[in-house]
């Protein structure tokens, strides 16, 4: 067989190739929305590897974004990497220190941002290390007044560059082209590097009817932010598939999600459950066309089954759980029937989907105990490992990847289960469960038992100090806004009692206006922990 390089410069050549006219439709701002194609955008995307290097980017730097979800980042993602640097797409909405700490830990040459996040930087500008130069992307035909020095436009440097810029010819599958960080719930964010030959067999992944199915038919709109984990690689197989891209932009809503979909026949869709239950509260107030959708994706936290539910038997809509992380690139599972389940009751099926899923093909999986490999029993719990073609080896020159990368494996924190069929149930993180006298309490299983209630918003369970059984569980629970007035702790704890053992039920339920998360829109526990303190200790 020939040995040939797996690389990005080969997506958006195919692009630029077989799909010139198609559409790529971006919003910048509330009031603007692009419609450009993959003609115009593989021009913009070699005039900025151009620019890059006229301003000294070279063969392995880092160039960071701070960037919502748009055709100027999408044409970043690939010039960034084509020419042979690294991409780094940066979380906004991390606190300072970890902006400061990961744009220096990762060496950042030169940062693009967008117009609104400019004075995020401007603030810890100084502490900036190896930055040295900034681009604002921004409609304006001229620069925002800022503090920011040497900074450039980025539609003047594109204007003033080769469109017809060569790629690198030089780049090996096997190096970077791309690297994200971890949330950080708690520590320092951790790096993660993506090779080339990773993201393009992830990409080949995306495309495989038990998975996402993603090809060229298809509108893709990915709410996941591009900054988290590449959008869940969602840009970059839609631009090497060929796919029609609807690329949201900032500050959106669900009205927003709704009218796209709708006005632009929008096909998949990928966020985490929090964007979806505001896009459910929407669609139950107004009337929507939602036909095109073929698929909606749900990660980053398990969804609730009612939310699943409900996407499917009122509106219709296929709700799809998956699951991943940031070091596996992130597909890992999906959760879709086999042929052979679909004549079983809809609450068995339900049962299925709401399991994080089967691995997809390319990876493997093993759940482990103290005892060794547990029972396919969908009882026996252990941490989840995983191990494949586009899974890290490594955090980025972190001392901490010797907890995390052991055996050619990697060890996700996930404690997991899996059944008779392989679908692999996530119980909790390590962190997170709940041990009650020796025993073991899942507060995901909580946490989806409460949110299924029809007054239940979002529900989040954590383990607080016990004097006798070591911690037990709290639930801490935000009401729709219609029940805030009707349903007490006792009314949830006598829907809780038929579903678990007695010694699994909350000892409390709080009720809260909201459920802190992070910057990625997971229940944020630590903080949550931090607050029940006070409330525990009658403050």
């Amino acid at each position: 067989m020939m040995n040939t390089q797996l690389t990005l410069v080969q997506m958006i050549e195919r692009a630029e190739k077989y799909f010139p006219k198609k559409e790529i439709v971006s919003r910048t701002s509330p009031s603007t929305i692009h419609r450009l194609t993959y003609k115009e955008v593989g021009k913009r995307t070699r005039a900025l590897s151009n620019a890059l290097e006229k301003l000294g980017i070279k063969h392995g730097d880092r160039v960071g974004t701070l960037a919502w979800n748009h055709h100027r980042h999408l044409e970043a993602y690939f010039a960034v990497p084509c020419m042979g640097a690294v991409l780094h797409t940066i979380n906004m909405r991390l606190s300072d220190d970890h902006l400061i700490y990961i744009i220096n830990h990762a060496e950042d040459q030169i940062l693009l941002i967008d117009e609104d996040i400019v004075p995020i930087i401007e603030k810890i500008k100084d502490q900036l290390l190896s930055v040295k130069a900034f681009i604002i992307m921004t409609d304006r035909d001229t620069l925002p007044e800022t503090v920011l020095d040497p900074v450039y436009s980025y539609e003047q440097l594109l204007a003033k560059s080769d469109p017809n810029y060569q790629f690198s010819k030089n780049i090996n599958e096997n190096e970077p082209a791309g690297m994200c960080y971890t949330s950080a719930t708690t520590g320092k964010p951790k790096g993660v590097i993506y090779t080339h030959r990773g993201i393009v067999l992830h990409s080949f992944a995306l495309g495989l009817a038990d998975t996402k199915g993603l090809s060229e038919s298809d509108v893709n709109m990915p709410m996941v932010p591009m900054f988290h984990v590449n959008a869940w690689g969602i840009p970059f197989a839609s631009t090497w598939f060929g796919s029609k891209q609807v690329l949201p932009g900032p500050n959106f809503t669900p009205q927003l999600i709704c009218e796209f979909i709708e006005s632009e026949k929008v096909t998949t869709t990928a966020g985490v459950p929090t964007i979806w239950l505001g896009v459910l509260k929407e669609l139950e107030t107004k009337n929507y066309d939602m036909s095109s959708l073929r698929l909606m994706v749900c990660g980053g936290a398990a969804a609730p089954k009612g939310l699943i539910k409900k996407y499917r038997e009122t509106f219709g809509i296929p709700f799809v759980h998956a699951y991943g992380l940031t070091e596996t690139t992130p597909l890992l599972t999906v959760s879709n029937l086999k042929s052979d389940q679909l004549d079983l009751s809809e609450e068995e099926k339900l049962e299925i989907r709401s399991k994080q899923g089967m691995v997809v093909p390319g990876l493997e999986v093993k759940i482990i105990n103290q005892q060794g490999e547990v029972a396919h029993d969908g009882k026996e719990m252990g941490e989840l490992l995983v191990r494949g073609p586009w899974i890290a080896d490594s955090h980025y020159k972190d001392d901490r990847s010797k907890e995390s990368f052991r055996d050619g494996w990697f060890y996700t924190g996930d404690i997991a289960t899996v059944d008779e069929d392989g679908y692999i149930k996530l119980v909790d993180r390590t962190k997170d469960l709940v041990k009650s006298g020796g025993e073991w309490i899942s507060s995901v299983d909580l946490e989806n038992a409460l949110m299924a209630h029809e007054a239940v918003l979002e529900a989040a369970v954590v383990a607080v100090p016990h004097p006798k059984w070591q911690e037990r569980p709290i639930a801490c629970v935000v009401l729709k806004d219609s029940y805030r007035d009707t349903v007490t702790k006792d009314d949830l704890i006598s829907y809780l009692k038929p579903q678990f053992a007695k010694w699994w039920l909350p000892d409390d339920i709080i009720f809260l206006s909201e459920i802190p998360k992070t910057s990625v829109g997971k229940f944020l526990k630590r903080q949550l922990r931090e607050q029940l303190k006070d409330h525990l200790a009658g403050v």
